[in-house]
């Protein structure tokens, strides 16, 4: 076998892409650059790796395993270069992160200094749905992952980040109602929520069904972007997190309703698999967030609690 570092590297990208077109955008090759990788390993193989069906590529059971067994020896690899550069003084690797969609208005505050003091790391960081996060956690495929409401089905640490408040929020021209007809308003008025799946979408339907509250109209939308931007344009109310929102109360765009039993109150949350086996890069990060965390909320959060 003479198989290159560079056709594993290959290889494993074209696996988890599906694709040829998307291994090459994500390498920056070209396509026949990687079709030439693709193979050259193949030849080396009496097995195919892979087979195209409908012009749509598919990876084999046999591909599978030698992809399982391509990102093991790739990771190993960088282990040494890390290794090597730790001895020398300089922290460096791979730092993963996935993050749920509300999320990106926390981690970034939660980064920016570990990253900016540490060159050598390279950050690698999702912002998907939850579904997605949870996936890739349970997959081992993230060091970390950042979330407002626990797994129930996964082995999990935790270190808690922030408090997160959610509100029921409403434009600058809606009338509030008196706080002990709340139930009724939000009965006969068009409410917006999140996809399905969402932790935000989830924490509303359990508010709504314990004041037994039934909605009149819905309209989902797939990000909290969306949500606020529809809520301001007057089609509807929404509870929603706090966070993503401190100009739009501050300007007035945006009001909280009083409501009983509300805000509700999670934790973001920083989560990484019971047990896990860390690299320097990201036990140094752990590290830096529990010394870190409080100078962090003071210095871009402190407004949340006067809400």
């Amino acid at each position: 076998m003479n198989y290159t570092l560079h056709q594993l590297q290959v290889f494993l990208k074209i696996t988890q892409t599906k694709s040829i077109t998307k291994a090459a955008e994500e390498l920056h090759l070209t396509q026949p650059a990687v079709s030439i990788q693709l193979k050259n390993l193949q030849d080396q193989f009496e097995i195919p790796l892979t087979e195209i069906v409908g012009r749509k590529l598919y990876v084999t059971e046999f591909g599978k395993e030698i992809a399982l067994a391509a990102e093991n020896i790739i990771n190993e690899v960088y282990n040494i270069n890390y290794k090597t550069s730790t001895f020398k003084g300089i922290l460096t690797g791979k730092l993963k992160i996935s993050v749920v969609s509300t999320g990106k208005y926390v981690m970034p505050y939660f980064l920016s200094d570990f990253t900016n003091k540490n060159t050598g790391i390279e950050l690698e960081m999702d912002v998907t749905n939850k579904l997605k996060v949870i996936h890739s956690l349970k997959n081992n495929e993230v060091d970390f992952a950042l979330v407002s409401t626990l797994p129930a089905a996964v082995k999990i640490e935790s270190e808690v980040l922030l408090t997160n408040k959610l509100f029921l929020l409403a434009n600058k021209n809606s009338a509030l109602p008196d706080t002990k007809k709340t139930g009724k308003h939000l009965s006969n008025t068009p409410l917006i929520f999140r996809e399905e799946g969402s932790a935000t979408r989830i924490a509303m339907e359990n508010y709504l069904s314990k004041q037994g509250i039934q909605a009149k109209m819905k309209l989902q939308l797939t990000s909290n972007e969306a949500v606020k931007q529809a809520v301001i344009a007057g089609l509807g109310l929404s509870i929603m997190p706090l966070i993503g929102l401190k100009n739009e109360l501050e300007n007035g765009n945006i009001r909280i309703i009083p409501s009983k039993n509300l805000p509700i109150v999670t934790n973001w949350t920083l989560i990484w698999l019971k047990g896990k086996k860390m690299s320097p890069a990201a036990t140094a990060y752990l590290d830096f967030i529990r010394k870190e965390k409080n100078s962090i909320i003071k210095e871009y959060f402190s407004w949340i609690e006067s809400y």
